[in-house]
């Protein structure tokens, strides 16, 4: 009796494990990775997306005054390819925790060296790395699934978005690369191969010194030896003279980037130049 007992038992067992492993369904909370490219490296973020399926989520699922995984199952981790800047801390490169405390009327975010928080009573508070509070704003609309994005990105500044329900949250992050760039650019000027195109847009889009940008430029199209493929150089030299107030001399150089595009049959730069023909 106890050998056919065991037999079915394992029997059942045999069939249920089969049958579980011939399903497969999507998890209710999907989990997200995004690298975003930022300042001189990148920024990795990994998270898990649940959704409000009928349910009121601040206040109540997520409650006011708690720390809060910031999505669902793992913990919420971000890593930095590079130092970066939140409130008024310097954070070295290296991963992550981000947890918030979510309130009606402000929000603590939280940047924590813990990487495991799934539950309010697993966080310590001296593991902080950074505290900044931030106001909440409604959106006009619900968002279903809860997102975190990358916005306004720029060389030295992106905020990190934190979207669900009707509610927005913003974390500010900042890297200071302009350093970095210019001791990079005196570095390369002492080589035999000069980047003269980089650093002059590099000059030009940051606001250094425009005259040193205008001989880069001339240098960099020297460099060229194709006939037609310094458009694109000419294009940012015309844009570097017309934000000297050279107009004249930013028109005529425009018009070279025009006929030198075309030559290169590429279209997109004629326009750019018309464009910025237009407007001197």
């Amino acid at each position: 009796m106890y050998k056919l007992l065991a037999c079915l038992v394992l029997t059942a067992g045999l069939y249920q494990s089969s049958y579980a492993q011939s399903i497969k369904t999507p998890p209710p909370s999907t989990p997200q990775f995004v690298k975003q490219d930022f300042g001189l490296s990148s920024i990795e973020l990994s998270y898990s997306r649940p959704g409000i399926k009928g349910r009121k989520i601040f206040g109540d699922v997520v409650p006011f005054g708690k720390v809060w995984r910031t999505g669902a199952n793992q913990a919420t981790t971000l890593t930095f390819g590079d130092a970066v800047t939140i409130g008024d801390k310097k954070i070295p490169a290296g991963k992550y925790g981000l947890l918030t405390i979510p309130g009606a009327d402000e929000w603590t975010l939280i940047i924590t060296h813990q990487l495991d928080v799934t539950n309010p009573a697993a966080y310590k508070s001296d593991q902080d790395v950074v505290r900044v509070t931030a106001k909440p704003f409604q959106l006009p609309f619900p968002m279903e699934t809860f997102s975190i994005l990358f916005a306004n990105v720029t060389p030295s500044s992106c905020d990190l978005q934190l979207i669900w329900e009707n509610t927005v949250v913003v974390l500010p992050i900042t890297s200071d690369i302009d350093s970095r760039v210019m001791a990079q650019i005196d570095n390369a000027m002492n080589k035999d191969n000069h980047p003269y195109f980089s650093a002059a847009l590099y000059y030009l889009d940051n606001g250094k010194d425009l005259n040193k940008a205008l001989e880069w430029f001339d240098k960099a199209i020297a460099q060229d030896p194709s006939a037609g493929g310094s458009f694109f150089i000419v294009y940012q030299k015309a844009r570097c003279l017309a934000k000297m107030g050279r107009k004249a001399d930013a028109k005529t150089t425009a018009q070279k980037g025009i006929d030198l595009a075309k030559q290169a049959n590429n279209a997109d730069y004629v326009a750019l130049n018309e464009k910025l023909i237009a407007t001197l």
